[in-house]
This record gives structure tokens, sequence and C-alpha cells, in this order.
């Protein structure tokens, strides 16, 4: 796989620019939500597959935490996700090894971690807003923060497979 140098400062600020532009996404399709929107509505698009409805998440991902002591909720809510947040941040702007689809993916983590963390600090709670039900495929309702850190993932892990199958052809024992 082609390495991608973002060391320069137009590489940094693509990085920043693509975190921003997830974090924006997120915000104005809230914002949208938030405004258009009564809690628990369901607008019923592509036969019925996909629904738009307002809920607020005051837990993480499908509202695990959400019943957590206020302290508990602070720190795995807030304040671990600000460290790991910085932390990421770090790791993309200071190696200048990492393949853009490593970068690129890096960068939709943190930039739907940012959407989320910033509902949250600001509503106390995460406006989530989709849902959709293909019979046998159905998820909880979710919002674009989501879908950049699940796309992040997705590219997370396409780079290791690349990195992996590199690795076998030059090491053909491995």
């Amino acid at each position: 796989m082609k390495r991608s140098k973002f060391s320069g400062l137009a590489g940094k600020v693509l990085i920043l620019v693509i975190i921003l532009l997830n974090v924006g996404c997120d915000q104005v399709s809230k914002s949208m939500v938030r405004s258009n929107i009564d809690y628990y509505e369901n607008i019923k698009f592509l036969n019925d597959h996909l629904t738009l409805t307002k809920v607020e998440n005051s837990g993480a991902f499908l509202s695990m935490g959400d019943a957590l002591h206020s302290g508990f909720k602070f720190v795995l809510l807030l304040l671990m996700p600000v460290v790991v947040l910085a932390m990421g941040l770090y790791f993309v702007m200071s190696r200048k090894d990492l393949s853009s689809v490593l970068i690129v993916g890096v960068c939709c983590v943190i930039g739907g971690g940012i959407g989320n963390l910033y509902d949250r600090v600001l509503y106390g709670s995460v406006t989530d807003f989709l849902h959709i039900d293909f019979i046998w495929f159905q998820t909880g309702v979710f919002n674009v923060a989501d879908m950049s850190i699940m796309a992040g993932m997705f590219l997370i892990i396409l780079d290791s497979f690349y990195k992996k199958n590199d690795a076998r052809k030059l090491h053909p024992q491995l």
C-alpha cells in the first residue's frame, strides 16, 4: 500500500479539515433533527426501512452506561473520551509513516467522537435519530457521528488487512 506523507503544514491542515468536516456534518444533521422532528416521531423512508426519529441517549453506544452513577459516567463518558481523542489526534499528527487510509480512518473516528462528546457536554446527552430495519438487519437508533466512527473503524481495519497482506508478500513464512 502506498504511504502518504501528512507531515507538512498542508498535511496537518488536511487532517484538521477532515476532522472538522466530520464534526460539522454531525452537528448540522443533529441541529436539523432537533429543530424539525419531535421526540419519538417516526418518519419513514425507503419502504419503511429507514426511520427518522429523535431520541436522547445519555449513555454510550446503545445507551450502555445510562444507569451508572454520575461520577462513573463522568469518567467513562466524558473524561476518558477526551483523553482517547487527544491521544488519537496526537498519533495522527505526529506519525509520518501512516497510510492515507489509516489517517482518514482515524480522523473519522476522532471527528465522530468529538461530535458526540460535544453533544454530551452541551446537552447532557447525545441526539440520535436514524434507525435501519431490513428484516434480517436492524440497528439501534444512531447518528452521523456514529456513522463516521463506524466508517473510520472500517478504514482502520481495512488498512490493517493491507498491511498483513504486504507483510506476507515480503515474508511468506508469516
